[in-house]
């Protein structure tokens, strides 16, 4: 017995890893009742219900990249229909109904399974055959131990065993399944594979041979292609045999074997046939498995989706396809990746200005294959915030940031099986849709077409960023009402009017500040340090909204209602203080206080006038030729003429001292000074004025005598 088992353990590739024996039940190493427990496990069971439903205890003792193990339910759940269901037609060609009982009973799936490994590569024990490195140098065709090899296992169980089946298993890259209305999702991609084989209720697998899906195939080469040819329409032969049952006496370099159980064996999960077999039984020819080596059919790069097993009419490759059961082989996983990122493609998760442009990226990486195809389908993307004070939590929810952008492989466009593709977000934040100041998150969500699609993707570090207001600055100047820069000395009895002007600069790339500017006025007492002092004034007036400078691109002004400096009738200085209210989301207010730009002076507010007087006088000499001569001395001042009754004369002054006077003959004569203290002349007119002396002598001897003095007085008051 011992001799029989090893080289059914060891049969396929002679890996070990798995063991292609004719039965599901692992003996020494990995086996499909394991694979179906690590499925169960996978799908959210627990070790006990898979334990229950694969009657195993444990997954692969090898890890694997890839598994799958599906049940088709009802008989004939799902069969294929129509005569575009066929293995060299695209799968948007296919077609498929439920119909029970609808085929032939040995030709009724009811579990598929299949399982990939990579393994270590080695020469020795033949684990990979010389000559498989999938890069050898130039001229050397020695293994590489550092490439590994990968083998993919498969198989299946039927209902009945009344006669040969024929059965083909396709691994698709692309992710398959069925939809709505008996049509098929996904398409074929070139790489796919096919394998065809007899399935044998007599315990041989006479034939297997496997194609890839290459759409440069148009026809087959001849009736009998090679190995390379184009055996159909979009189906190149890669490998056959007609000796391909596995232990057998295949070499250890074979690239594929399978198997049938040819006797009664007990299936490691619930499984009945038509002879209603009890206790899970399975007759010889229910159960079938083989294997493929990916690395010497030069698919080590492929990377399977979802696989399909199907029953037809015969090995050929336009046989009616029957029954089929279909299911993801969760062999290639995509992850989905983010960055913010500026402009200049910077990654920019920190602190921006307004204006600064901003957008996210996203990067689908496919792991599980040396050369997967890359990730095909559509990435959107969502904005959520913004928060105040820390990162929002945009896991669910936001703002969608334009449509669907469709996943390409920007970085290295001519390699589209690096598994690597993205895509790039709308830019937001950009100049004249500025964001709010706060705290933004990025979201994507990846729809793929030829994978499972990833998780949505956040985090609070590559999506998040925060937009900070730009700084803007106010300068402000008192003005006259002319609009003249003016700070003063104003004297106060004068009662000027003063303003105060404001013009508000923003950034560079911010365009315009908006809002208002609030105008205080500090008086002398009001002063800290010489200064208006933040929160110090009172407020002239109200709130003025800003108006654009003309011409400028980033400056706005604003002038306060006008303020009378008797209001506070205190001499010294006084300061303006202007505050800009921000009703941009791009700039943030800013106050002037402590500049003493705004500042001007009020002078005393007395004032002195001055006016040269004259008090006009006149001094008289009367003299007599004989001796004393009493009489009487009028003494008159006339402005205009000698005589006050003439034309345009006034008399505006008669000397009330003068009277009794006596005439007298020795030196001038006798002296007469008039006292003028009450008449002045205050005007600067350049009248004349007429001093008019009259002597009346007593005696009726001595004659009388009348004597005119003109003056002519002119006043500067000018200082």
């Amino acid at each position: 017995m011992a001799v029989l088992f090893i080289p059914s353990a060891f049969a396929v590739h002679d890996t070990g890893a798995f063991e292609l024996d004719g039965d599901a039940t692992a003996a020494t190493t990995d086996d499909w009742d394991r694979v179906c427990y690590q499925v169960a496990v996978n799908g959210g069971a627990t070790a006990a219900a898979a334990t229950a439903q694969c009657t195993a205890t444990q997954g692969p003792g090898s890890a694997n990249t890839g598994v799958a193990w599906a049940n088709d339910g009802a008989l004939n759940a799902t069969i294929f229909t129509g005569g575009g269901s066929k293995d060299p037609s695209d799968i948007s060609s296919w077609a498929w109904k439920t119909d029970t009982g609808g085929l032939p009973d040995k030709d009724n799936l009811i579990h598929s399974y299949a399982a990939e490994y990579s393994l270590a590569g080695t020469n020795s024990a033949g684990t990979c055959p010389n000559g498989t490195d999938l890069a050898p140098p130039v001229g050397n065709n020695s293994f590489d131990s550092t490439v590994n090899c990968r083998v993919l296992y498969f198989g299946s169980d039927r209902y009945d065993n009344s006669g040969d089946a024929q059965q083909g298993f396709w691994f698709f890259q692309n992710k398959v399944g069925t939809s709505t209305g008996g049509s098929f999702s996904g398409v074929h991609k070139n790489g796919d594979v096919l394998v065809i084989s007899d399935f044998s209720n007599g315990g041989t697998t006479s034939t297997i041979t496997v194609y890839k899906w290459d759409s440069a195939c148009k026809k087959a080469a001849s009736n009998t292609p090679a190995a390379g040819q184009c055996g159909d329409a979009n189906l190149r032969l890669l490998s056959t045999s007609t000796n391909a049952l596995c232990g057998g006496n295949l070499a250890q370099n074979d690239n594929a074997c399978g198997i049938v159980n040819s006797s009664t064996i007990t299936m490691p999960w619930s499984f009945l046939d038509k002879s209603g077999t009890t206790t899970n039984r399975a007759l010889n020819g229910e159960f079938f498995e083989a294997g493929i080596n990916l690395s010497t059919l030069g698919l080590a790069g492929e990377c399977f989706s979802a696989v399909a097993s199907e029953t037809r009419s015969s090995t050929s490759t336009t046989a009616t396809l029957k029954d089929f059961v279909l299911g993801g082989f969760e062999k290639c996983t995509p992850a989905l990746t983010t960055q913010v990122k500026d402009g200049s493609s910077t990654n920019t998760n920190g602190t921006i200005q307004p204006g600064t442009a901003v957008h996210d990226t996203a990067k689908v990486t496919v792991t599980g294959a040396q050369s997967p195809a890359d990730a095909t389908g559509t990435v959107d993307f969502f904005l959520c915030g913004p928060n105040a004070t820390q990162a929002p939590d945009c896991s669910s929810g936001g703002t969608q940031v334009g449509g669907d952008v469709t996943l390409t492989d920007t970085s290295n466009p001519a390699n589209l099986s690096d598994g690597v593709s993205g895509g790039s977000s709308a830019d937001v934040n950009g100049s004249g849709h500025e964001l709010q100041n706060g705290y933004y998150c990025f979201r994507a969500v990846a729809t793929l077409t030829n994978y499972d699609s990833p998780s949505a993707f956040t985090d609070g570090t590559n999506e998040c960023f925060q937009v900070l207001k730009l700084n803007s600055t106010i300068v402000t100047s008192p003005q006259s009402p002319s609009g003249t820069d003016n700070t003063g000395p104003f004297n106060l009895k004068d009662t000027p009017t003063i303003y105060d002007h404001a013009v508000v600069t923003g950034a560079t790339g911010g365009g315009f500040p908006e809002g208002t500017v609030s105008f205080y006025i500090c008086t002398p007492s009001q002063l800290t340090g010489g200064v208006c002092a933040s929160g110090a004034g009172t407020q002239v007036g109200s709130n003025v909204a800003l108006t654009h400078v003309s011409g400028e691109t980033i400056k706005s002004e604003a002038t306060s209602s006008g303020y009378s400096i008797t209001t506070s009738s205190a001499l010294g200085t006084y300061c303006f203080r202007a505050v800009y209210n921000s009703t941009s989301t791009v700039y943030n207010g800013v106050d002037d206080a402590n500049t003493t730009t705004e500042c001007f002076t009020v002078q005393n507010a007395s004032s002195a006038t001055s006016a040269q007087t004259w008090l006009p006088n006149d001094q008289i000499f009367i003299k007599s030729d004989a001796g004393s001569i009493p009489g009487t001395l009028t003494v008159q001042l006339v402005k205009g003429a000698c005589d006050p009754t003439a034309l345009g004369a006034t008399l505006v002054y008669t000397d009330d001292n003068a009277g009794s006077f006596t005439a007298t003959s020795s030196g001038s004569g006798a002296e007469y000074d008039t006292s003028n203290t009450t008449h002045t002349v205050t005007t600067a007119t350049g009248d004349d004025y007429y001093w008019r002396a009259v002597f009346t002598p007593t005696s009726s001897f001595a004659t009388g005598i009348t004597k005119c003095e003109k003056s002519t007085l002119t006043i500067n008051n000018n200082p």
